[in-house]
């Protein structure tokens, strides 16, 4: 211990660890990390717990499937009373009240049923009886097993009874593909029909691509346009989203007023990745031919025609409208011989991959873009007028009825080639309050590129002008009236409210079930199409929910870049395009005297809906006579009466009482005076005039117009 060395055992380096865990333990382990173990059994609590419930399952069990054996044998013997007494047979003579007539046919019915019975009862204890033989006891024992499994599943309690869980009664999720019962109900409490009325089905509920249709027919007197409008009902009564439930009315062969046509989605039909354009895969187009456009909610796809019709779309900011304008022109973009006006209100990049094929080009808000807008219309106009010149001289065999013809329009040397004017936020230049005299009448820069548009629109799809205008703005005070009453095919995506709704696509179309402002936030590119011209769903639809094709920036230079190689192969590539921006000679004073006698001696003012309406509809009768009846001008006008007396209130027209004659005797109507009718029309032009200082006239009859100073 003096300094010496001792040996001493060895020093090992090591950890604490825990105690090794026993089987029990791992097995605890494993079983609550299995995936395939409901989580409601991986604690012991709920182990516990379920373990009691299913003991007690097990103990019920007998007396359960006896009892449930009794109340089957209770409903299969009523089945087979009920049956074999031709229950439904008579009760449906009961309600024809011809219980008489078929009393034979019934007697005749049942006693065959009752010979079928004991033919069945024969076969089967025959049947027994050979098991019996070749089998002995097992067989009896089988059969009556299994017959006393049926009966138990038969008598089983269903959802709603004591004991069992609570479920909402009627017509809901699918349940009526199986029951078209159901589907009554469902019409009933959507109060489309009576409580005893009932519908009569045309095709049963069959699949159809990603849902379900059937197609019924309404109890006399009740419109399928009734149905479309409270679509919203019917889907709360079958329990889907509306977006799901399409209602269309069945028309041509086969259809009537009140056969409808129902389809079903199986979810969202808007959802889901956005839709390529099939333009892509194209090398060329024709512009004679409709543009692929989109899908509808059942995936079929919407072609829209662009010859001998214009188009109008419309809608809120960064709802999809510049591509869905994009779309209409990419057709024209691929023709060769097609020529492109492109004016872009918005001055951004949208449309710049169309200026390296346009034949005139625009960009800006600023009052120099709006003069060449009005300078490039002009000048179209004057192409117009030369074209019907041309056409008048040109062979019957070549223009059978003065207008172009898909020859005409590929002739270099007749130079009247298909020609697209499209104006993106038309509404920057419609609102150009720059101070315009035109064939000695004041007016505005925006007027009178409206009333430029509104010849174009009018007298231009002949001559194969295709005008196509976009804007964020749909209100009465951006689109004059004048221009929208001549726009034949009409594009909405979501909008604020249904006025707006009505602008775009006609006025009362919110009455008639179609309402973009009801359109989804989250559905970009949806939108309300009001076809003029023929679709893939039919010649007399009246509007479709249309999901466009997606062609974002990228492949839109892609279609413009093709559709420039096209034309420098075929030599067609003019003006912006190949740096030739110079003014052809026109006769500006045709031009003005076109537009000045279009108006009938001066600018229109545009009156509002229905005012507007209401002045053509009277005509002369308007200062001859003193009082309307309601009545009169909501049928005449095929409009809703209280929306009418609504929009009619608001523009100072207020209703009252009068007597009128009918027959020999007077009865008191509800009805407008005329001379509250001019006022109203007088105020909105003595309101346009002072805003714009255009002159105008009111849209109506010579006698209530409103002439400039």
């Amino acid at each position: 211990m003096n300094g010496d060395l001792v040996p001493t055992e060895p020093v090992l380096d090591g950890e604490l660890v825990g105690e090794p865990k026993t089987l029990v333990r791992r097995l605890g382990s494993g079983w609550r990390r299995a995936g395939v173990v409901p989580p409601k059994l991986k604690s012991p609590q709920s182990l516990q717990c379920w373990l009691k419930g299913t003991l007690g399952w097990l103990v019920r069990l007998p007396g359960r499937f006896v009892s449930g054996i009794g109340r089957g044998a209770v409903v299969a013997a009523r089945a087979w009373r009920r049956w074999v007494r031709v229950r439904d047979y008579r009760e449906a003579a009961e309600q024809s009240e011809k219980l008489a007539d078929k009393f034979v046919e019934i007697r005749a019915l049942t006693l065959f049923r009752w010979k079928v019975t004991g033919v069945v009862l024969g076969a089967v204890s025959a049947a027994l009886l050979v098991l019996y033989v070749l089998y002995g006891g097992i067989a009896l024992w089988s059969a009556a097993g299994l017959a006393s499994v049926a009966l138990a599943i038969v008598g089983r309690r269903k959802d709603g009874s004591p004991g069992r869980k609570a479920v909402l009664g009627g017509p809901r999720t699918l349940a009526w593909t199986m029951d078209s019962q159901l589907l009554v109900d469902a019409f009933r409490d959507a109060k489309l029909i009576g409580k005893d009325e009932t519908l009569r089905l045309v095709e049963r509920a069959a699949r159809v691509g990603e849902g379900w249709a059937v197609t019924v027919d309404l109890p006399a007197t009740r419109k399928a346009v009734d149905v479309i409008k409270h679509r919203d009902a019917l889907a709360s009564a079958l329990a889907v989203d509306e977006v799901q439930l399409i209602v269309e009315r069945v028309r041509g062969r086969g259809g009537h007023a009140g056969r409808v046509a129902l389809w079903v989605a199986d979810e969202d039909p808007y959802a889901g990745p956005p839709l390529r354009t099939p333009l892509l895969d194209v090398e060329r187009w024709d512009a004679w031919r409709p543009v692929p456009f989109g899908r509808d909610a059942r995936n079929r796809r919407v072609d829209l025609p662009l010859v001998w019709t214009s188009l109008l779309v419309g809608a809120i900011p960064r709802q999809g409208k510049t591509f869905a304008t994009r779309l209409a022109a990419a057709g024209l973009v691929l023709d060769a011989y097609a020529r492109l006006y492109v004016f872009d209100g918005k001055g951004g990049k949208d449309w710049e991959a169309a200026e390296q094929i346009a034949y005139r080009y625009v960009c800006g808000d600023e009052l120099e873009h709006a003069y060449a807008v009005r300078d490039h219309l002009v000048e179209l106009m004057a192409e117009v007028q030369a074209r019907y010149a041309r056409m008048a001289t040109l062979d019957d065999e070549v223009c059978p009825e003065s207008k172009i013809t898909p020859a005409i329009s590929r002739d270099v040397e007749l130079g009247m080639p298909i020609t697209g004017v499209v104006i993106d936020e038309v509404q920057v230049f419609l609102e150009n309050p720059t101070r315009e005299q035109v064939g000695g009448k004041k007016t505005t820069l925006g007027a009178y590129i409206a009333d430029l548009l509104t010849y174009l629109v009018r007298k231009g799809p002949a001559a194969g002008v295709v005008v196509i205008l976009a804007t964020q703005r749909p209100d009465s005070n951006t689109i004059p009236s004048r221009l929208r009453a001549v726009l034949g095919s009409r594009f909405a995506l979501r909008v604020m409210d249904w006025r707006d709704s009505n602008i775009v696509l006609g006025e009362q179309m919110n009455t008639r079930g179609y309402d973009a402002s009801t359109l989804q936030p989250s559905h970009k590119g949806v939108g309300i199409l009001r076809p003029d011209g023929e679709t893939d769903a039919g010649a007399d639809t009246v509007a479709m929910t249309v999901r466009t094709y997606y062609m974002p920036n990228a492949e839109w230079r892609v279609i413009c870049a093709r559709g420039r190689a096209l034309r420098e192969a075929a030599g067609t590539l003019a003006g912006h395009a190949v740096g030739d921006d110079a003014p052809r000679p026109i006769d500006s004073t045709s031009v003005v005297k076109a537009i000045v006698s279009g108006t009938a001696d001066g600018w229109v003012v545009d009156l509002p809906e229905p005012l507007a309406s209401v002045v053509d509809y009277l005509g002369e009768e308007l200062d001859e006579r003193e009082f309307v009846p309601t009545l009169e001008l909501v049928e005449a006008l095929e409009v809703e009466a209280v929306t009418f007396a609504r929009e009619m209130s608001e523009l100072g027209c207020k209703p009252l009482r009068q007597y009128v004659l009918d027959g020999e005797s007077t009865r008191r109507v509800r009805g407008y005076l005329t001379a509250d009718i001019r006022t109203a029309v007088e105020q909105v032009a003595a309101d346009e005039i002072g805003s714009q200082g255009s002159g105008q006239a009111c849209r109506g009859r010579p006698c209530h117009r409103a002439q400039a100073g």
